[in-house]
């Protein structure tokens, strides 16, 4: 049995396009394989914290390989930055996906208010949340070859660039145009699966 981690974006969901393709293609054609999508907090002060707690508590997600020991994720977006930080501090391997570099910089657009369009549920950003959010920043990656990254040009939440600066000693993959959610997601699983396997 694998057990892979998969982590959704910010103000996403479990219930995003591409948690739940990726969750139908393990269920049809990797029946083996555990696929978790915690619902990542909104606050930034309780993600580490919340991310810790989940793997410790399914410990089965840090065994899964006696050549390869530590965790198997997936992380879009805010959830790619949160993928790198987990891979770092545990071991393992990664697929990230038009992942955020530097998203403490981003989001400082977005101090305020906001509502999940998922859950519903309210939450606020502050200025001592990007502080919080840098604090998880990994700029020096121990193993660049553990990590897979899908870019797409056309992100328009992101500049790709960041992405392909930072992971440029990973196996990356590059397209031309598409979005920030990843146009064609499902034709990549084949290949994000046999990566993490």
């Amino acid at each position: 049995m694998i057990h892979v981690l998969y982590l959704h974006g910010f103000m996403s969901s479990p219930q995003s396009e591409k948690a739940t393709e990726t969750k139908a293609y393990f269920e049809q054609h990797f029946p083996e394989v555990t696929l978790h999508t915690p619902e990542i907090s909104n606050h930034p002060s309780e993600v580490a914290s919340q991310l810790t707690g989940y793997i410790e508590a399914h410990s089965a997600l840090l065994n899964n390989s006696l050549e390869l020991p530590g965790l198997r994720a997936i992380g879009s977006s805010m959830g790619g930055y949160l993928s790198t930080w987990l891979v770092e501090q545990y071991g393992g391997k990664a697929v990230l996906v038009n992942p955020a570099v530097r998203p403490y910089e981003l989001l400082q657009g977005y101090i305020g208010d906001h509502v999940n369009p998922y859950s519903g549920k309210a939450f606020s950003l502050t200025h001592d949340d990007m502080d919080i959010i840098k604090a998880l920043d990994t700029p020096q990656l121990k193993t660049p070859s553990v990590y897979k990254v899908l870019l797409q040009t056309g992100d328009e939440t992101l500049d790709y660039r960041q992405a392909e600066q930072k992971y440029a000693q990973s196996h990356l993959v590059i397209e031309q145009g598409g979005d920030h959610r990843f146009v064609d997601y499902h034709n990549h699983l084949e290949e994000i699966a046999a990566f993490l396997s």
